[in-house]
């Protein structure tokens, strides 16, 4: 039996297909550009940032039994991704996710995670059935959960047993879905990473920076969030705690898909590795900044 996890990631894992605009575009505008395929989803995006930052995650997610979703097992374990709990029993393909990208950012994309959707509460036996975890014996560990999950399964989440003692990270996948966490909003162990669209999705109300969205998250139930705001300045706000903010380093983003992941993923390991919140937060800014100015196709960074 593999050795047990202490940091799982539950959520999306499929492939990315990015599509990279040297020009911005318009709707129907047909250039030249470069297409790229890599390993993806916010589940799986964060888990393969852990383990570049020295850290041994899990991926709890559905794939399916098809060749596209072989490679992908294969590559994410070569990335440092343990597979061991997937769930594969679904009729649907391996989920896909496919963007555009211009110079001027994220122009369009279409995730089909009917799979992980199809899956639904599934992708939790493991963690119910004894393999990781039980009702009698809840696993301990940290848990990413992101929002690509249904609210049938959020649901779950936010009540079962089997999770009473574990530490939650919660990511939204986009502001659409930004309002399936609602479940785990007032639960004592979660921590919410969102930026500020999805903040303003959650609560139904417009902030003019980060700090004024993860207080006003915070005032409605969350023990702590972290917003992001592009650019401007990030925010980390928690009860009985005062708000603190760190300012992103100007630069030139060449692209922009997992930039949040990377941010999380830093984030968590800074504070697994002892630093307090500010250091923490800065680095996590410092690891989205590396992100978005790395060539999209090589990864290296533009210096």
């Amino acid at each position: 039996m593999p050795d047990t996890p202490q940091i799982l990631c539950l959520g999306a894992m499929l492939w990315d297909v990015i599509g990279h605009s040297p020009v911005s575009l318009r709707p129907g505008d047909d250039v030249a550009g470069r297409i790229h395929q890599r390993p993806g989803g916010v589940a799986l995006n964060v888990a393969v940032a852990l383990a570049r930052n020295g850290l041994h995650p899990a991926i709890l997610s559905a794939v399916g039994r098809d060749a596209p979703g072989e490679a992908l097992i294969a590559e994410t374990e070569r990335l440092g991704v343990a597979t061991d709990w997937l769930w594969r029993d679904g009729p649907l393909p391996t989920d896909l996710y496919m963007a555009v990208e211009t110079p001027d950012g994220l122009f369009a994309a279409i995730a089909d995670a009917h799979g992980l959707e199809a899956a639904g509460t599934d992708i939790l036996a493991a963690m119910q059935d004894g393999r990781l975890g039980s009702d009698d014996a809840p696993w301990q560990g940290t848990l990413v959960i992101d929002g690509n999950l249904t609210r049938q399964t959020l649901a779950m989440i936010a009540a079962s047993p089997f999770l009473a003692r574990a530490s939650l990270r919660i990511v939204p996948a986009s502001p659409d879905k930004a309002t399936r966490l609602t479940p785990l909003l007032d639960h004592p162990n979660a921590i919410f990473h969102i930026n500020r669209a999805e903040a303003e999705a959650i609560s139904g109300q417009q902030y003019n920076c980060a700090a004024s969205a993860a207080e006003a998250i915070v005032a409605i139930g969350a023990a702590r969030v972290i917003v992001t705001d592009g650019p401007r300045l990030a925010a980390d706000a928690a009860q009985r705690l005062s708000t603190i903010t760190h300012e992103p380093p100007p630069v030139t983003a060449r692209h922009v898909t997992g930039a949040g992941d990377a941010f999380l993923a830093a984030h968590l390991a800074a504070e697994l590795a002892g630093l307090p919140r500010a250091g923490a937060l800065e680095r996590a800014i410092l690891a989205a900044s590396a992100h978005i100015t790395a060539h999209p196709v090589t990864g290296k960074d533009h210096a």
